[in-house]
């Protein structure tokens, strides 16, 4: 998908506190030098809010360390300037661009005062896990109204961030995952956990939570038994249940690679390639071979998966971090859990498949009658299907497993109303990020697709809730949110309950709603839908919506389900 014609970003606990930290003296209003475990750090004031950016919470993991599990930063001496952000390796708008070596940084924001104890919230930004960076939402405007801590995660992306071939195989368990991203966020939490006292920060009150990729990789955390006490709440904004099985993950890998390792002599073909990348007797030659690659040729190795795991797989069922059965686990890390999704989530990735690419970067796509009205097919259904899997799937999955803490979900309905948002926006509706502008009212991320939608009374008193929602769930010892005017009850799976969020052009409108549909009932309506043909309607089921996140039965349903999806 080409998120830059859209000029928007790629989307696509108990624990102990070290002493150096909690028992420094109580920090001056204004003050951007701080003192963590590694040595003193200085951040800037930005209209109010103090802020730290570009703050290694890990080592080095280019070199001998690739593919390895994140270390300490090396400590230093004097004040170190954190002021500004740094973006790990990654191949986004057809260039290289960020750091390897300087991958494990974070970023900190807190308001211009010297309130202690504040409550922690941890993002986690969203691209696959092959691009983006935690510049994607800043949490100055969060944080300027709500007395909370802003943590946003810089991590190992694409095959430096996931690679589970077997000559990598050679470390401790958690190494061998091939899971090296997920280690990266466990040690950004134990940072937060140690560290973040000397921010005014409450290290026992922190809220993981993350967006799409970064929302599907929280999810992972819920499961995994390395993230067991590292957090205390978790919020999945648009992220649902994917992992990967090692084995065909492996070979998605070998195949990418091959060309890599004829390029550079190490066979003769594409097959042969292959098949010295998946003999075991090779390892050492493999992983020497690995080791010298640039980290450029790596960071370009695998194209834009588009929320399809066949491209790029990741999140593997190894053992260790994440377990062989997946979200059938028994022994989920059970805490309050925040689940949210747009209720179009697949129109951006609609709107820019290739049999829509065109149309809709030409202009032409609402023109174009026959072909609008597939676009159409695919906003409806692929919507309540990313939709429902984002939220009544996962959360309908975790119950049945004996989820021990309350789950709330959340729908965004702002967006679809042509009336309210102009036709701008309701050609994408409350797709897939709609929440980032209510979060962050200073991203200018979807401007292009949004217009002004957001600048509307009704839209400003949504942000207003929304963070409200946010920030009671965050400080609620359950993660009800009693202060708002509507009470957010706990989903179950009778009921389906949801809080649903929208806006009229002077206020927000927020509600309670039942929502038990299934898949199956989804399926349905799209079988009797007439508004296409036959032939239109089978196109786009078996080459739009097929083999996404969401789309296992469907797929299954039209057998149109690849080797990697069964």
């Amino acid at each position: 998908m080409n998120f830059k014609k859209l000029s928007v970003l790629a989307a696509l606990g108990v624990g102990f506190s070290v002493g150096l930290v909690m028992d420094q003296p109580r920090i001056k209003a204004a003050s951007t030098i701080r003192t963590t475990q590694y040595g003193k750090i200085q951040g800037l004031k930005e209209s109010g809010v103090l802020e730290w950016k570009g703050v290694p919470y890990g080592g080095n993991v280019a070199g001998a360390n690739r593919w390895k599990a994140p270390t300490n930063p090396d400590s230093w001496d004097g004040i170190k300037k954190t002021t500004k952000s740094i973006t790990a390796i990654q191949y986004k708008d057809n260039k290289v661009i960020g750091s390897e070596k300087n991958a494990l940084t974070l970023d900190i924001y807190r308001s211009n005062n010297d309130k202690q104890n504040l409550p922690v919230i941890v993002y986690v930004h969203g691209g696959n896990n092959q691009t983006g960076a935690s510049t994607e939402i800043s949490g100055a405007d969060f944080v300027k109204s709500h007395d909370a801590i802003f943590v946003s995660i810089n991590y190992r992306l694409g095959a430096l961030g996931f690679n589970p071939l077997a000559a990598l195989k050679d470390g401790n368990a958690e190494e061998n995952s091939g899971n090296y991203a997920l280690l990266d966020m466990a040690k950004s939490l134990d940072w937060v956990k140690e560290n973040i006292a000397a921010f005014g920060g409450n290290g026992n009150n922190v809220t993981v939570s993350g967006f799409s990729a970064g929302g599907r990789d929280v999810m992972a955390m819920l499961i995994s038994p390395i993230f067991k006490g590292k957090f205390n709440k978790a919020i999945a904004f648009s992220g649902g249940m994917t992992l990967s099985d090692t084995g065909k993950s492996q070979k998605v890998f070998e195949k990418a690679l091959a060309p890599l390792a004829v390029k550079d002599g190490k066979a003769n073909n594409t097959k042969a390639a292959i098949a010295w990348l998946e003999d075991t007797q090779n390892n050492v030659a493999v992983k020497e071979w690995l080791h010298g690659l640039s980290s450029k040729r790596l960071a370009k190795l695998m194209g834009n998966a588009s929320i399809r795991m066949s491209v790029f797989p990741h999140l593997y069922k190894d053992g260790t971090v994440l377990p062989t059965e997946g979200f059938d686990t028994n022994s989920y890390n059970s805490v309050p859990t925040m689940l949210t999704s747009g209720s179009r989530e697949f129109s951006l990735f609609e709107a820019y498949d290739p049999y829509f690419a065109k149309a809709t970067a030409t202009g032409k796509l609402t023109k174009d009658k026959q072909l609008y009205k597939q676009y159409q097919f695919g906003f409806k259904y692929g919507g309540e299907l990313y939709g429902r899997f984002n939220v009544q799937d996962s959360a309908n999955k975790m119950l049945q497993h004996n989820f021990g803490s309350n789950i709330y979900g959340m729908i965004i309905n702002f967006g679809n109303n042509e009336k309210v948002v102009g036709s701008k926006m309701a050609l994408f509706g409350a797709f897939h990020g709609v929440f980032v502008p209510l979060l962050d009212p200073s991203s200018k991320s979807y401007d292009a697709i949004a217009g002004s939608a957001y600048k509307s009374k009704g839209a400003k008193q949504l942000a207003a809730d929304f963070q409200d929602y946010l920030y009671n769930f965050m400080i609620s010892t359950d993660g009800s949110s009693p202060k708002n005017s509507v009470n957010w009850k706990a989903y179950d799976k009778q009921n389906g309950n949801v809080l649903t969020l929208d806006a009229t052009k002077k206020k927000a409108i927020l509600k309670m709603a039942k929502t038990t549909f299934t898949d199956e009932d989804i399926l349905k309506k799209m079988a009797a839908d007439k508004s296409l043909t036959t032939k239109q309607k089978n196109y786009v089921i078996k080459h739009v919506l097929n083999g996404r996140w969401f789309s296992h039965d469907l797929d299954q349903k039209y057998d149109n389900l690849t080797e990697f999806d069964k």
